[in-house]
This record gives structure tokens, sequence and C-alpha cells, in this order.
């Protein structure tokens, strides 16, 4: 009995590890040697390496059509069209990227980051090193994926609750109408029509302001 529930286990965690999505990454090297120990150091984990591109190529053609999951970079010195290109991509298309360069620079360091760049490690690549940094990158970019998700809903929170305010008090005074009056006519306007009350407010104070 023990042993057949030792097995159901193993089969289960068996089913975990394989549920487990696999993360396709766009490695960018002109070092084929260094691609292939990077490749080998990645067997039997969730990352998988679909393309190699040299750092000449077009990062954002390449990104386009890869649509990698995770940037992987191994540069000795970063250009400036590469700084640019990431800047693009963390705007357009966010993804985790990580960094390996011979540039230890500060600015440069603080320029990478700031462009979008999830994980920058100074130095050769470490191939006994390279999960631990993924699983930190993958895990730093979501939660600052997050954030940003967070902070873009309150800021629409507060335009939505603005809308509604100016539009509440254009029913006041050009309506006569009490505050609770103006938000009940409101809320009775947006149930009746399907609409987002603030898309209701939004009519409403075009339609006021001209009167």
């Amino acid at each position: 009995m023990v042993w057949k529930e030792s097995l159901q286990h193993t089969a289960l965690s068996t089913k975990q590890i394989n549920a487990t999505p696999e993360l396709r990454i766009l490695l960018i090297d002109e070092n084929r040697q260094r691609a292939e120990s990077l490749t080998s150091a990645l067997n039997n984990s969730r990352y998988k390496i679909s393309h190699l591109a040299n750092p000449d190529m077009s990062l954002l053609k390449q990104v386009d059509q890869i649509q990698p999951d995770i940037i992987v970079i191994d540069i000795e010195s970063p250009s400036r069209d590469m700084l640019e290109s990431l800047g693009t991509i963390s705007h357009y298309n966010p993804k985790p990227v990580v960094m390996f360069s011979g540039e230890g620079d500060t600015d440069t360091i603080n320029q990478y980051i700031e462009s979008g760049v999830s994980a920058y490690v100074v130095g050769d690549l470490q191939t006994e090193r390279v999960k631990p940094i993924l699983d930190a990158a993958v895990a730093r970019f979501r939660e600052f994926q997050k954030l940003k998700e967070e902070l873009s809903d309150t800021k629409q929170q507060l335009v939505s609750r603005n809308l509604i305010d100016q539009a509440k008090r254009l029913l006041m005074k050009k309506k006569n109408l009490s505050e609770d009056d103006a938000f009940k006519a409101m809320r009775n306007t947006a149930m009746n029509t399907g609409q987002k009350l603030d898309d209701v407010a939004k009519t409403l104070i075009s339609l006021l302001n001209t009167i």
C-alpha cells in the first residue's frame, strides 16, 4: 500500500514538473561555443534557447519575428542601438531581459536597468549560475509588471472618479439637482444604456458644457 502511494506521488510530481510552462529564450551572442555551453547548462530546465542571433542583427526585428519569452544578451560592450532597442521593447512589448556584459560602468548599468533589463551581470557567463539568474530575472520582471498594472489601474480609477465628479457638479449646476440626485441620475442612465458610469460622465460633460 505504501509502495503504491509512493508511485502515485512520484507520478504526480512528474506530472507537475512536466506541467511547468517552457520559456523560450532569444539568445544574442556572437560566440557559438559559449552559446552551446549555455544550452547544455539549461538542459532539463524550463528554459529553452529557441533562437541564436548575432549582436549586429536588429534586436527589434528578432523579437518581433520570434516572440521569445526571455531575451538573454551576452556581449562585451553593449551599443547605443541595443540600449534604444531594449527601451522600445520594454515600452511596447515587455519581456524579461538578462544581460551578461564586460562593461561594469555604473552609469551604463543604470541606463540598461532603466531601459528594461531585469538582470545585468558583469563578467563572464558562468553556466552554473545561469538558471538561478534567469529565475530571479523572471520573478523580478513579473513583479514589476504586476506593479505597473496596479499603478495603471489606480490612475484609471482616479481619472474615472474625476470625470464622474465633474459631470455630477455640472448636473447640480445646470439642472439644479442635489448631489445625491445627480449621482442617481447618472447611475440610472448607465444602467439603462449598459454603459460604464465614467462613459456616461464623459457624454454628460460634453453635452452640458454646450448649454
